[in-house]
C-alpha cells in the first residue's frame, strides 16, 4: 500500500468526520477542535507503520506546506468573518474593535516577549517573534462564538457586542500582527536596519495599501455581485458560493503585488461587500460556502497539531515553557484586554467575555512558519512547542466555556453595548 492510498483515506475519513462530528457534539460541552486535536494527539501516539511516526509530523519538517495551508485557511475564514460584519463602519460603532487591536495586542506582544526573554533566554527578537505568533486571535476557532449565519437572528451582526467584537477583531489582527513578526524577524537577523525609512515603507505602509485595495476590490466586487445591470452577469443572481473564493484570493494577491498587507485587504474587502447590499440572500450562501470549507481546515489544521504532540513535537518541554503558553492565553490576554475595555461601551459582562475568549489557533500556526522560513533562529523548537501549547490550552478551555458562558451573558442581556 503506497503512502498516497494512505493519506487518500485519512482524507476521506476527514471529510467524512468534518459532516458528522459538529453533530456529535451538539449541545455537548467541547467542540469540534478539541475532538478533532485530542483524536490526533491519540493517532500520534499510535506506532504507525513507516514512513509515518518517529517525528514525521514535525512542524518545523514542513515549514512550506504549514505556511501555505495556514495560509490558505486564513484567507478562507478572513473572506467569511468579513461577510459576517453587519454593523455600520465607525470610530464609536466599532470602539471595542479598536481598543482591542491599539491597546491589548500591542500590550499583551510586550509583555508575552517580555516573558519569553526573562523565562525562557530567548534573544529579544527571538522573543518577539513568539509574543507576535501569540497574537492574533482565530477567526475559525471562534467561529462559535463570532457573528452567526446571516439568515440567523440578524440582530447578532450588528448589536450582540461580545459576539461582533470577537469577529472584528479576529478579522483584523491576522494582518496588524505582520509588522511585528518584521521586526522581530528583522532584530533576530545579524545586522538589523531599523532606520525610519524601513519602519515607514516595510511596516506601516503596507497596512495602509492593504486597506486600500481591499476597499477598491471590495467596491468592485460588491458591484459585479449585486449591482451589475445584467442579469447574465449579475453573480448574485447565480446562487454559487464559489464567488467567496474570489473575494478571498483577490484582494490578497493585489495586495501583495503592491507591496500591501493581503490579509488586511480581504477583510477590508468583504466588510465592503457586505456593507453594499446588507440583507440580500446571497450573503447566507455565500457564508454557507465558507462555513463548510472552514470546516475542512479546522479537522485538518488541529488533527494535524495533536499528531504532532503526539509524535514527539513536545519532547524536551520545560515547565516555564508550560508556564508561559498558558499564561500567554489565559492570563495577559484577559488581564490586558479588561485593561483595555475600561470605560468602552461594552457592559461588565461583555467587558469579561471578549478579554477572556481570545481564541489562539491557525494564526499562530502560520506566523511560527512564516518566520522559521525565512530565518532559522536558535531555539525554533522553543517557539514550536510554546505555540502547539497555546493552541491546545485554547482549543481546550475556550472549546469547552465558550458558547455556555455567552449564551448566558446573551440570556441575561450583558451582550448588549451600554448606553
Amino acid at each position: 500500500m503506497s503512502s498516497l492510498t494512505v493519506l487518500f483515506g485519512v482524507a476521506g475519513l476527514l471529510a467524512l468526520a468534518a459532516a458528522i462530528v459538529p453533530k456529535l457534539v451538539a449541545d455537548r460541552p467541547f467542540s469540534v477542535p478539541l475532538v478533532m486535536l485530542v483524536a490526533g494527539i491519540v493517532l500520534g501516539l499510535l506506532p504507525l507503520p513507516a514512513p509515518y511516526g518517529n517525528g514525521w509530523s514535525d512542524p518545523a519538517s514542513h515549514l512550506h506546506g504549514v505556511e501555505s495551508f495556514t495560509q490558505l485557511g486564513i484567507l478562507v475564514a478572513l473572506a467569511g468573518a468579513g461577510l459576517s460584519v453587519d454593523r455600520p463602519f465607525g470610530p464609536k460603532r466599532w470602539g471595542s474593535t479598536w481598543r482591542l487591536l491599539a491597546l491589548t495586542m500591542p500590550l499583551s506582544i510586550l509583555a508575552i516577549a517580555a516573558l519569553g526573554y526573562w523565562w525562557l533566554a530567548l534573544a529579544p527578537g527571538v522573543a518577539l517573534l513568539l509574543a507576535s505568533a501569540l497574537a492574533p486571535t482565530d477567526p475559525v476557532l471562534a467561529g462559535d462564538i463570532g457573528v452567526p449565519h446571516p439568515d440567523v437572528e440578524p440582530e447578532l451582526a450588528r448589536d450582540n457586542e461580545i459576539r461582533f467584537t470577537l469577529t472584528t477583531e479576529a478579522g483584523l489582527n491576522d494582518g496588524l500582527t505582520m509588522p511585528f513578526v518584521l521586526l522581530g524577524l528583522a532584530l533576530a537577523g545579524s545586522e538589523p536596519e531599523l532606520d525610519v525609512g524601513w519602519v515607514l515603507v516595510d511596516l506601516l505602509l503596507p497596512l495602509a495599501v492593504g486597506v486600500v485595495l481591499g476597499l477598491l476590490t471590495g467596491r468592485l466586487l460588491g458591484w459585479a455581485i449585486f449591482r451589475t445591470s445584467s442579469d447574465r452577469l449579475r453573480l448574485a443572481e447565480y446562487g454559487d458560493g464559489l464567488v467567496l473564493l474570489s473575494l478571498a484570493f483577490l484582494p490578497y494577491a493585489l495586495a501583495e503585488v503592491a507591496h500591501g498587507n493581503g490579509f488586511v485587504a480581504v477583510f477590508v474587502a468583504a466588510v465592503c461587500v457586505r456593507a453594499q447590499e446588507r440583507s440580500h440572500d446571497y450573503h447566507g450562501v455565500l457564508h454557507a460556502f465558507g462555513h463548510q470549507l472552514e470546516r475542512l481546515f479546522v479537522p485538518l489544521a488541529l488533527l494535524g497539531l495533536g499528531l504532532a504532540i503526539g509524535d514527539g513535537l513536545l519532547r524536551g518541554l520545560r515547565p516555564l515553557e508550560v508556564v508561559i503558553a498558558v499564561v500567554a492565553v489565559l492570563v495577559v490576554r484577559p488581564l490586558v484586554g479588561w485593561v483595555s475595555l475600561l470605560g468602552s461601551s461594552a457592559g461588565r459582562p461583555a467587558t469579561l467575555a471578549i478579554a477572556f475568549f481570545g481564541v489562539r489557533g491557525i494564526g499562530t500556526l502560520y506566523y511560527l512558519a512564516y518566520a522559521l522560513n525565512r530565518l532559522p533562529v536558535p531555539q525554533q523548537d522553543v517557539l514550536w512547542r510554546v505555540g502547539a501549547l497555546a493552541v491546545a490550552a485554547s482549543v481546550l478551555v475556550h472549546g469547552i466555556l465558550a458558547e455556555p458562558a455567552i449564551q448566558r451573558i446573551e440570556r441575561m442581556g450583558g451582550h448588549l453595548p451600554a448606553h
